[in-house]
Parts: C-alpha cells; structure tokens; sequence
C-alpha cells in the first residue's frame, strides 16, 4: 500500500475514512439487523417492533439486546409471555444465538449501495484516501460479509470489529483500531461516516470529522426499492428526522449517501489547509 505521508500533495488533507456498514455502504434501511433481532425475539415468544430494535441501533449486538429488554413496552410483553421480568442472562442467552440468526439473514440484506463502489474507488484515486470499516458485526459475521460485498466491487483496506475491541461503539476504539492498521496518525485527518448517532458520537471521541447517512440508513428504514416508490412527503419528513438525530449526535455533516462525500471531502480539505492542522 502506498505511503501518501511521503508525498506532498496528500499533506494537510484527509487520509482516511472509517465506513460503517449497514446503512451506510450495503443493506439500505438496515434491514438484516433488524430481522435478526427480530427472529431471536420471536423465538422467545416476545415479538418487538421494528421501532422498538432500531432504537438502539449502532452498538454493540450485546448491548442493544440488553437495551431492548429494559424497553417497558419489551418487559411488559416479556412478562405476559414468562410470568418474570427479563434478566441479564436471558440478554446474553438471546446473544449467543445472534451469530446464527444473522448468518442467516445475511445473504438476502447486504447488498451494496448503489453507486458506492464507484464513490469508493474515486477516493481512492482522485484523493488518495484509505479506507477503513468499523461495525457492530463479530468476526465471524464480517468473514461472511466480506466476500459478498467484494463481489459488488467493495473491499475496504481494513476491517475492524466489534468483537476484536474492549468496548464498541459509542467508544472510539474501532475508530483508532483502523488508524493504527491503516497508518494515519492525526484523528483530525480521518473522517467517520456512518447513519447511527452510536457511530457519529464514537466519530466525536475519536477527534474525527463526522458524516452522517440519512438516506439509506436506519432512521429513514426504507430499501433502495422502497425509496424510488415512497411518496416524496414521507420520505422527505423521514428525512428530516434521521438528519437532526445525526446532527444532535454531533455530526459535522449530514449527507443523503456515500455518493454524496466526495464534496464534503473537498470542504473538509479546505478547512484543514485553512487552519494548518498539520
């Protein structure tokens, strides 16, 4: 991999950007977490709403099951179903079957977004960043994973998981992970993109620039399909909602979809050479 730190004109610009996944560069709307924490709530026969499993949504699998049982709507279902309320062993037993159910779900809701293997490779070449990838996804999901969207054109130069980090999201340790794989010293030269506020406020930790994904990702929850049919007023005002909770995450930017970064990579350039971060 070339070293852009020896050459003059990749200095003072942005040399990274760490990726989430679903939502962001495959699987618009979110879709196989979903239904993977759905099909687990199912099998303990305590169904939850899609709303109920995207509110957590962008932490670590294990925490977001933790967080959906302490849901009052969740626990008063729990306990009609179980005579009990839920505890934290019935959180890491649900857990320890989230690896399956994911497998399962995987193939049919990964499928890259349009025009993002395009945008990837344009910056790459036109701006000699490296990319990187960080998920609330284990090792043995990204293994799968991998080879599904390197088949759709997308191969990050780095993957990191939430598996292979003491803590994950909301915590940047993901963030640093790839910077120290992919050799970028200043957070103020990497960019985190992602459409959950876990993502954008572990950008925020990390000393990162952030962009959120409002389009394709988990607050708007609707497929490529669905967004070319929605009617404009549903989809506009879903719109408007994923931008502000990424904007009171504290996200720098807000865009509709990776395809849109190039230009904010120019702002960010522009701002970095003005104030000489390094």
């Amino acid at each position: 991999m070339s070293d852009f730190r020896m050459v003059p004109e990749y200095r003072g610009r942005v040399r990274a950007c760490v990726f989430d996944w679903a939502g962001t560069v495959v699987d618009s709307g979110v879709f196989a977490p979903v239904l993977t924490f759905q099909k687990l709530f199912e099998a303990e026969g305590v169904p939850v709403t899609d709303k109920e499993v995207r509110g957590p949504m962008g932490v670590h699998k294990r925490i977001h099951i933790q967080t959906m049982l302490e849901m009052d709507s969740v626990i008063l279902r729990w306990k009609e179903k179980k005579g009990r309320l839920p505890t934290k062993d019935d959180a890491e037993r649900i857990y320890q079957k989230s690896l399956a159910a994911t497998l399962d779900v995987l193939p049919n809701n990964s499928h890259v977004i349009t025009g993002v293997a395009d945008t990837i490779k344009q910056l790459r070449t036109k701006y000699g960043i490296k990319i990187g990838s960080s998920t609330g996804y284990t090792s043995e999901i990204m293994a799968k994973l991998k080879p599904l969207a390197a088949s759709e054109g997308y191969a990050p130069d780095c993957y990191v998981t939430s598996d292979e980090v003491p803590v994950a999201r909301p915590s940047p340790s993901m963030i640093y992970l790839n910077m120290i794989r992919l050799d970028v010293w200043s957070p103020k030269a990497v960019v985190k993109v992602d459409d959950t506020t876990g993502g954008i406020k572990a950008g925020r930790y990390a000393g990162c620039w952030t962009v959120g994904i409002a389009r394709t990702g988990n607050y708007v929850a609707m497929s490529e399909a669905e967004l070319a049919k929605a009617d404009p007023k549903l989809l506009a005002a879903r719109m408007e909602v994923a931008r502000q909770k990424l904007y009171e995450a504290g996200a720098h930017f807000v865009i509709d979809t990776v395809n849109d970064l190039p230009g904010v990579v120019d702002e960010i350039n522009g701002r970095i050479r003005e104030a000489n971060f390094f």
